[in-house]
């Protein structure tokens, strides 16, 4: 199914994105969306592909699974919804944060050893009650915070330093990074700063999808199944109530899902279909239908994917039109645009 070598670093070079979705209102194309797709079918071969799948990008938080993964292969001992919770770009929900502290507790840390930046919560109606009770920004509400407790768990237990765990050449990042390689089946393009401060690792489309893949088809029992598990059976603590990721996990029966900022999102299948989804200019109203389109091209049953289509476009409060994935994607849309 997929080989066992790992290839060379994607080009690091402008992409050659395409069409991928039209602002469609009032049966005219108002605006397009660019971007990139591929779909993967059940031997890891590329089924289809729309744009430039295969130059240097940065996944974001899409690559918190293979992250996740990493920390499990590394000695995290977390399971059910606290691994979910490693993986996740939560909603700074109640439930998150006391997610978080639970996890520092069993590493014997505290907030104040987190390192990720402070940020007031992501979910909008959590964000404004937090701003109405006078609640400042902290690093246990940004939404990478599990994530990065998760990874002072995992240093703790490995007698690895603490206040450098971002540091690219720390062992705990270049433990994630060789396992970025060996999901992905190629070397890291480049390093950078994720928004959370966490080391970023640049591959493909192609790669991210991969990745994806090899995680939901891995043997019971495995870290990539453990965490597989987690964000599937635990899909709010994964992110949060009302996010699209974990209404799409719901929906379709054992899909594992993860957007990423900058309108990247990847899912698979456990029979290795995947989809991996980049919007050029990082638009989440086009993020949703692509990635609904390219399942449906998969094979998943449209029906279970039309309240993923997008949201419809208003015109003095009435549908006058949608974003709407282009036809060479979605040749069958799965609801009509006005």
């Amino acid at each position: 199914m997929y080989s066992s070598s790992v290839a060379d670093a994607p080009l690091v070079r402008e992409p050659v994105h395409a069409p991928v979705a039209h602002l469609v209102r009032g049966g005219l194309v108002e605006g397009i969306h660019y971007g990139s797709v591929v779909i993967l079918d059940t031997g890891g071969q590329v089924h289809f592909q729309l744009g430039d799948i295969e130059a240097a990008f940065h996944p974001r938080s899409a690559l918190k699974p293979v992250q996740a993964v990493a920390m499990v292969r590394a000695g995290l001992p977390l399971d059910g919804e606290l691994l979910a919770l490693a993986a996740a770009s939560h909603s700074g929900e109640e439930r998150h944060l006391a997610g978080t502290r639970r996890v520092l507790e069993l590493a014997g840390l505290t907030e104040d050893d987190l390192r990720n930046v402070r940020d007031l919560p992501f979910d909008p109606v959590v964000r404004d009650d937090w701003i109405r009770q006078d609640r400042l920004p902290s690093r246990l509400a940004q939404n990478c915070s599990g994530k990065h407790a998760a990874m002072l768990y995992v240093c703790r237990l490995n007698g690895w330093s603490l206040d450098d765990y971002l540091d690219p050449a720390h062992p705990l990042q270049q433990a994630i990074a060789e396992i970025v390689e060996d999901l992905t089946g190629q070397r890291i393009a480049q390093v950078t700063v994720d928004g959370c401060g966490a080391p970023l690792f640049s591959v493909s489309l192609h790669g991210l999808a991969r990745a994806t893949a090899r995680i939901t088809t891995a043997a019971t029992g495995t870290p990539e199944a453990r965490v597989a598990d987690a964000m599937r059976e635990h899909a709010e603590m994964a992110s949060g109530s009302g996010r699209d990721v974990a209404a799409l996990m719901r929906a379709v029966p054992g899909l594992l899902t993860k957007d990423g900022f900058e309108g990247v999102q990847t899912a698979a299948l456990p029979d290795g279909r995947a989809v991996a989804v980049k919007i050029a200019d990082g638009a989440h109203r086009a993020r949703v239908p692509v990635a609904a389109a390219a399942l449906a091209r998969a094979g998943v049953d449209p029906g279970l994917l039309t309240e993923f289509a997008g949201e419809p476009l208003l015109g003095g409060g009435e549908p006058v039109g949608c974003v709407r994935p282009v036809r060479a994607l979605d040749p069958v849309p799965l609801t009509a645009c006005a």
